[in-house]
């Protein structure tokens, strides 16, 4: 059996507005209901005190007349007293007089205080007859006690109770039905939430939400919308990667796979064979094919980092990591030389990313620097709280077509067609450089080739 927290935080989000808002207006009915039954209770025994006592002092002043059974004189208003027990209190003797066929008054001890003068008057409700009796200081040693049943006061509140009772309970009814209507219509951009949610997961449809409103409703849509176009954008982005990749891996693999097949039909009886020169040209080829598959599958393993942790934070000096790049670039390219300026510059971030980011840098200068030409490379202070890193090469320099998209993936330009590549270097320098905060940017150098700077956070 569920406890009713439990079945609570199962019911549906509508159920749970609809029984808030009529626990709530029960709350507020009960209250109101309490203090206007209340009010209306006191309201009516302090008319019947009143009464009792505005009676009281009119039979103590009123006309007395003599009874020939009697010795003394007694309120005439006792012949008058239909609906009301009345007597009089003798403090002397101790005795109670009422009128001859009627209803003895109930006393107390406070009432016969009153007889001896003690308290000037004493009101009290008798339980077992159901009235509110008074007793009045009446002449000396004498109170008089008149007693008024209670049941028309009692009748009446227990109709106004029921009354109370029906109105709340409609109102409650009343609440329960609005706040199922309030709840259908504000939650409808919730339901529609949920339901796009499902046809994601069903179907991929990553078509946005339509908004209405300005509410927090409307601003969570929003969120989701800009959600769903970030995954579309996402799977846009993998599926542009997936397709690239295929038809620049296709190119090499169709190269190898023809020089092997060749050299494995060389090697039958009865095929024409092939001399040695070929056959070092074909292995060459297969090399640079190898190397260039290598190089092709290290880029794409290093762009489809974005899921892995953007960051590794530890401290990095960035001139050494500029001059680790320097010396593998140096050993790759021994035909140009290096104009290299430092100046010291630490950050939090990944030293192996950084290093890969400047060495692409380096050999995209390499790559389309004549023989004999010189690379620049500077790392200086910007005075921002970050720090450029310059590379410019002595080349043909960058097409304005080309400048948008030079860090695009696979995007090589009508030059670098001819050279070896695969398009990726420069897309992972932008990649690094948003990793740790930073920008990548292509421009024109002052000596006339490209100038590609990578700017980073840090310190001195």
């Amino acid at each position: 059996m569920l406890e009713p927290q439990g079945r609570l935080q199962k019911a549906s989000l509508r159920a749970r507005v609809t029984w808030l808002a009529a626990f709530c207006v029960a709350g507020a009915v009960a209250l109101v209901s309490f203090g206007a039954y209340m009010i209306v209770r006191k309201s009516v025994y302090d008319a019947l005190d009143e009464s009792l006592r505005t009676r009281a002092v009119a039979v103590a002043t009123g006309e007395k007349i003599n009874t020939p059974d009697l010795v003394d004189k007694y309120p005439a208003a006792f012949l008058a007293a239909g609906d009301v027990k009345m007597g009089v209190l003798l403090a002397d003797s101790g005795q109670l007089l009422y009128p001859q066929d009627s209803e003895r008054p109930p006393t107390v001890e406070e009432a016969w205080d009153v007889a001896q003068g003690e308290r000037d008057e004493f009101i009290w409700t008798d339980h077992k007859t159901e009235s509110r009796v008074i007793a009045v200081k009446y002449q000396r040693n004498q109170a008089i006690i008149i007693a008024q049943s209670m049941l028309p006061q009692r009748t009446t509140l227990a109709k106004l109770s029921v009354v109370l009772l029906l109105i709340g309970g409609a109102g409650v009814l009343l609440a329960a039905i609005a706040g199922t209507a309030v709840a259908r219509t504000g939650l409808r951009p919730v339901q529609r939430l949920r339901e796009a949610t499902e046809r994601v997961a069903n179907t991929g449809d990553l078509t946005p939400i339509p908004v209405s409103g300005d509410d927090e409703l409307a601003r969570l849509t929003h969120s989701f919308n800009a959600m769903l176009g970030a995954v579309a954008e996402s799977q846009e982005r993998q599926r542009r990667l997936v397709a690239d990749a295929g038809h620049e891996l296709r190119t090499p693999l169709t190269s190898m796979r023809t020089n092997l097949e060749l050299l494995l039909a060389s090697e039958r009886p009865d095929s024409p064979t092939l001399s040695e020169e070929d056959k070092r040209e074909i292995q060459t080829d297969v090399r640079a094919q190898l190397d260039e598959l290598t190089t092709l599958i290290g880029d794409l393993v290093e762009l489809a980092r974005e899921d892995a942790p953007q960051v590794i934070h530890e401290p990095v000096d960035l001139v050494e990591v500029v001059e680790r790049a320097m010396d593998r670039a140096r050993r790759r390219a021994s035909n140009v030389t290096f104009d290299v300026q430092l100046q010291p510059w630490t950050l939090l971030g990944d030293s192996s990313a950084l290093e890969r980011a400047v060495l692409n840098l380096l050999d995209n200068a390499v790559k389309f620097s004549p023989s004999g030409s010189a690379v620049r490379l500077n790392l200086r202070q910007v005075g921002d709280g970050s720090a450029v890193v310059e590379v410019a090469d002595a080349g043909p320099g960058i097409a304005d077509a080309d400048l948008p998209h030079v860090f695009e993936r696979f995007y090589r330009s009508s030059e670098a067609r001819t050279l070896p590549g695969s398009g990726l270097g420069l897309a992972i320098v932008k990649q690094v450089a948003q990793r740790h905060g930073g920008t990548a940017a292509a421009g024109r150098a002052p000596e006339g080739g490209a100038l590609f700077t990578l700017r980073l956070p840090g310190r001195p």
